[in-house]
């Protein structure tokens, strides 16, 4: 099918052309050329329709070569060689490249249409009206394929965010168990293991120091209620937990540092008065995480916390020092840590890492040059929500609809100035010469005629009433200046620039209702600035009244308008319709893809907070009323046993305990065979190549992508064969999949597209219906694994 589209346009532009040549350019009266030029006019065909085969791939190329083989066959036969082949490759130009890149080539092409003009013409006063029409040609060709590329821009930016919308809602579950599980390592590392510490540090120095017994166990109390009120926050499904909170942040970073020093380690810190937004956010919980670590494996350590502002980035900086393991100093508090040791979850710097990878920064952790553990990030400074700023978006639209609507202006000024120009002697009764001053007056009239469409689609009512104003210049322009007569003819031309003025207003006016003025207005207007501008001009000057022949003129004039201005209201209504219809579509499929993504993350949140509230929120109630009653064993041992529950609920979170669910480990690379069996099994011939060389030490988000890429790609709804061929060189792997045609075009390729980029790799998509994706398999941060339903087809 593709290839149909490709080649039959140009099949039957060469057919027409050939037809022409022969026997077509006899009976036309025109001479055939001789055997040296026709031989040159067939190979410039041939050029020609073998470049237009391959405009949609290589568009300037198809110029190129296009306004090659115009130049030989205009110049070896002049007449009877039609060259349509460049207008139409500047079109496919204009539809599929930016811009900048048609704006160049427009300017080639008419440069090269003016060069065979003065080559034929020569240096007369008709080489003006065709270097005219030459340049509005192309200028046309572009402004259309660029309306069409703005279109298309548009259904490809929503099924965009509609492929987008589906991978979230697939991903929800697993998102909200990776949100949900960062919270509960929280509330585990800081909260609960600080009360094992102190108290274990306290009962094991009880007869030393009795007064830590009291200060422990009102430690406890309070912590205890802190971590209440933050599991009873998460049972209580918060669902705005990732959103950053209020800026600033630094006085809550500050709090968060002084309650890690009440614990009895000595901390510095070096904060900016002013940090806010996501990149705040994630600084709050590293040094949240890395002091926990610090609490953990080294207590009463030292510790300097700075965060310094660069050149939009934020340089955060976590050391403490060696843990103080001698006898005589720190080894009660070494065996404190010991007691805790195993109850951690393990996730400490994945954790760090994972918070800022989400807002675009890097983390690394390690031992210090002179000891101990540092902890390093560098975060992008942002200092509210991620995101364009409010209208970029619209803007960028705007900018981009620079061809189309310009290139409407310049038709309907020049197509009515080249008709003044051919006409020029007869109607100003002298030499072109002496027409010099009339024509500039006429040109000045059409410019200021056409401009106002410029903003016929940021606000087509103004524009309607610009170009009705102006035309009113005609008139007075006649009568003042004192034109030749008939001069209202070249303005009747002028009058193309009403016709897109009344299409804009019913397509992008506000509401449909509203717009059925524009036609009346209009017809009305049109008709008696036609029959002003003749009465000024004296058209209608002879025995009969002036008056009554205007009367009897303009009454049949608007209505005649006034037929052709509503039928052109009612096309652009129903276009505006369809439009409205598709986007309306498009809106349903992302609201629906939006709201599946939220009721499973609903579901994940109440299954979690079921098991949080049988295995943790209990026992953490248990602790605070043993603190109140002074049983400082019983604190001790309620706390050990609520952080093992937590973790175990942690490393619990990636499954379901409830077949019900359905849910299975993500499909990986490995499981392609599996995949590709089913297939067959369902009558389609697959062949794989490359298992199991290929998926041997994948990384798990690059296993997960190259088996979502595949599955897409032979889900798109071919019937024929296909083949999937995996290859593995250094630190890419490469997945070619062959014979789906229909996932290189539409929301398929659009969902591979948005596949590919969660992988940190790249995609091609050929119009033969091969998908070729290269993939990194470095080892980067990367999501978490994806839990689907088992079932691999």
């Amino acid at each position: 099918m593709e290839t149909i589209r490709n080649w039959l346009l140009p099949a039957l532009l060469a057919a027409g052309q050939i037809a022409w040549l022969w026997p077509g350019a006899g009976p036309a009266g025109e001479a055939v050329p001789g055997v040296a030029a026709l031989v040159a006019v067939l190979g410039a065909l041939v050029v020609e329709t073998a470049a237009l085969g391959r405009r949609r791939q290589a568009p300037v190329r198809a110029l190129a070569w296009s306004l090659g083989a115009l130049l030989v066959g205009q110049t070896a036969w002049q007449d009877g060689y039609f060259g349509v082949g460049a207008p139409v490759a500047l079109y496919s130009v204009a539809v599929r490249c930016p811009a900048s890149v048609t704006v160049r080539v427009v300017a080639a092409a008419v440069g090269a249409e003016w060069l065979l003009s003065l080559v034929h013409v020569g240096v007369r006063p008709a080489l003006a009206s065709e270097w005219v029409l030459g340049a509005l040609l192309y200028v046309v060709c572009a402004g259309l394929g660029e309306a069409r590329r703005q279109w298309l821009r548009g259904r490809s930016l929503a099924t965009r965010l509609l492929a987008g919308a589906e991978e979230a809602r697939r991903l929800a579950g697993d998102t909200e168990r990776r949100r949900l599980a960062r919270e509960l390592h929280d509330v585990s590392a800081h909260h609960l293991t600080s009360v094992v510490i102190t108290a274990d540090a306290a009962r094991r120095l009880g007869d030393s120091r009795p007064e830590l017994t009291a200060e422990a166990l009102s430690f406890a109390e309070r912590t205890g209620t802190e971590t209440l009120t933050a599991l009873r926050r998460l049972v209580g499904l918060l669902r705005d937990a990732d959103r950053p909170a209020p800026p600033p942040m630094t006085a809550r970073i500050e709090e968060l540092i002084a309650g890690f020093g009440r614990l009895g380690r000595p901390i510095d810190a070096v904060l900016p008065d002013d940090l806010a937004g996501p990149a705040a956010e994630a600084v709050h919980g590293i040094v949240r995480e890395a002091l926990t670590n610090a609490l953990r494996h080294a207590p009463g350590s030292a510790a300097h916390v700075s965060v310094l502002r660069g050149e939009g980035v934020l340089e955060l900086c976590v050391d403490n020092a060696p843990p103080r393991g001698s006898a005589s100093d720190g080894g009660d508090a070494v065996d404190a840590v010991d007691a805790v040791g195993g109850l951690g979850s393990g996730r400490g710097v994945t954790g760090m890492k994972e918070r800022a990878a989400a807002v675009g920064g890097e983390l690394t952790a390690g031992p210090a040059p002179g000891g101990g553990w540092r902890v390093r990030a560098t975060l992008p400074d942002v200092t509210g929500p991620w995101g364009p700023p409010e209208g970029a978006g619209r803007r960028d639209v705007l900018r981009e609809q620079r061809l189309a609507d310009p290139a409407l202006v310049c038709t309907a000024t020049l197509l009515p100035l080249v008709f003044a120009l051919v006409t020029a002697e007869e109607w100003t009764g002298a030499s072109l010469r002496a027409a010099v001053p009339g024509l500039l007056v006429v040109a000045v009239l059409l410019t200021a005629h056409a401009v106002p469409l410029l903003w016929r689609r940021r606000a087509p009512w103004p524009a309607l009433l610009g170009v009705l104003a102006t035309s009113w210049l005609w008139p007075v322009a006649v009568a003042g200046a004192g034109l030749p007569s008939r001069v209202f003819v070249f303005f009747a031309g002028g009058a193309l620039a009403e016709l897109p003025a009344v299409y804009a207003v019913a397509v992008y006016g506000r509401g449909a209702a509203p717009t059925w003025p524009a036609w009346g207005a209009a017809a009305i207007s049109l008709s008696g600035t036609l029959v002003a501008t003749a009465g000024a001009d004296g058209s209608l000057s002879g025995e009969e009244p002036m008056w009554p022949t205007a009367v009897v003129m303009f009454v049949p004039l608007a209505m005649v308008l006034g037929a052709v201005f509503a039928g052109l209201w009612g096309a652009g209504l129903a276009v505006r319709r369809r439009r409205l219809r598709i986007l309306a579509l498009d809106d349903f499929a992302l609201a629906g893809a939006l709201w599946h993504a939220e009721r499973a993350a609903d579901a994940e949140r109440h299954r979690l907070a079921a098991k949080l509230r049988d295995a943790v929120l209990r026992r953490t109630a248990a602790l605070v009323e043993q603190a109140r009653q002074g049983r400082l064993e019983a604190v001790a041992a309620e706390a050990r046993s609520a952080l093992a529950a937590m973790r175990e609920l942690l490393h619990s979170l990636g499954e379901s305990e409830d077949p019900g669910h359905g849910l299975a480990p993500a499909p990986t690379v490995a499981d392609l065979g599996t995949l590709c069996r089913t297939v067959r099994a369902a009558g389609r011939d697959v062949t794989l190549r490359g298992l199991p060389e290929a998926a041997r030490d994948l990384p798990p988000a690059v296993a997960l992508s190259a088996y979502r890429i595949v599955e897409a790609a032979l889900g798109a709804g071919d019937r024929g064969p296909a083949r999937v061929t995996l290859r593995r060189r250094r630190d890419t792997l490469r997945v070619t999949v062959s014979g789906v045609p229909l996932a290189v075009t539409g929301p398929v390729a659009e969902r591979l597209k948005v596949r590919a980029e969660t992988g940190a790799g790249r995609i091609t998509l050929e119009r033969a219906g091969v998908v070729r994706a290269l993939l990194s398999t470095r080892s980067s941060p990367a999501p978490a694994p994806e839990v689907s339903p088992s079932s691999p087809a």
